[in-house]
């Protein structure tokens, strides 16, 4: 499932999260995607998190061919969700680049929007993924209980041959995520991967299926050693891959490899 014409071109990733309507000053969108090309970051995903943002990452995804997005609110965001924004999610959500509804989830860690508010818009874009037969990626802190719930509910009625979704920026529990994975979801590593107090991560990763893993930067967020401090960019998710390479005793080729592969199927990538 590589990429038509990047066959014989060598090492192949996807970066499967990334902001880039977001700040990079002083550079532009058009340095993080040739730099990404360039690291051999062939195909990168920009993530919708909240309506302001729709416009611009079509833009993106427009000018670039292996530029994509999605579209969806953020559980910060969620007391911003209206039957009305549900309705311009659904209008969005047909752009022929847009992949997923994303980044959704609940996160009760900060609590921004109360969580029967988180609750109640998750469930509205997950009914919302279902009608239009894209998959989901997820945003999980300290909701693990009240999240896999919803998921559940959510995978059961998936239609047949549909990836249910991602969980992004995978830092939950083992049992978490060995539930999503029975779930049928992916699970995403960023650079937290490589930070020094990650060890039960890193054991998460070492232990998990390759066939049900994936990478990404959430640039500019989460810069990988040896860029911490630093503001991230796509063409980072490479040590993301080699920490991953490094824990299961396999190639860099064939983290890429597998991890491309399982991106372009649970996308729908051609």
């Amino acid at each position: 499932m590589t990429p038509p014409g990047l066959q014989s071109s060598g090492l192949v990733l996807v970066d499967t999260h990334c902001h880039l309507n977001y700040d990079y000053a002083p550079k532009t969108v058009e340095d993080l995607v040739s730099e990404a090309a360039e690291a051999g970051v062939t195909t990168l995903v920009t993530i919708g998190t909240e309506f302001e943002s729709i416009a611009r990452i079509q833009e993106i995804s427009e000018k670039f061919p292996r530029v994509f997005h999605t579209v969806g609110v953020h559980p910060h965001d969620a007391v911003t969700v209206t039957d009305a924004g549900i309705e311009q999610l659904r209008s969005a959500a047909a752009h022929p680049k847009c992949l997923a509804i994303g980044e959704i989830g609940l996160d009760y860690h900060y609590d921004h929007s109360p969580r029967e508010v988180q609750m109640r818009v998750l469930d509205q874009q997950l009914r919302l993924a279902l009608e239009t037969s894209k998959p989901v990626v997820i945003h999980s802190r300290d909701a693990e209980e009240d999240l896999l719930a919803a998921l559940t509910r959510y995978a059961e009625r998936v239609r047949t041959g549909v990836a249910p979704g991602i969980i992004h920026c995978f830092s939950g529990t083992r049992a978490f995520g060995e539930a999503c994975m029975r779930l049928g979801f992916y699970i995403s590593f960023s650079g937290i991967l490589t930070f020094k107090n990650a060890e039960s991560l890193r054991e998460c990763a070492r232990d998990f299926p390759l066939d049900r893993i994936l990478v990404e930067t959430d640039s500019p967020y989460l810069a990988p050693i040896p860029f911490r401090g630093k503001k991230c960019e796509p063409s980072m998710v490479k040590h993301t891959a080699l920490k991953v390479a490094e824990l299961k005793g396999l190639s860099l080729e064939e983290v890429a490899r597998a991890t491309t592969e399982n991106a372009l199927r649970v996308f729908g990538i051609a």
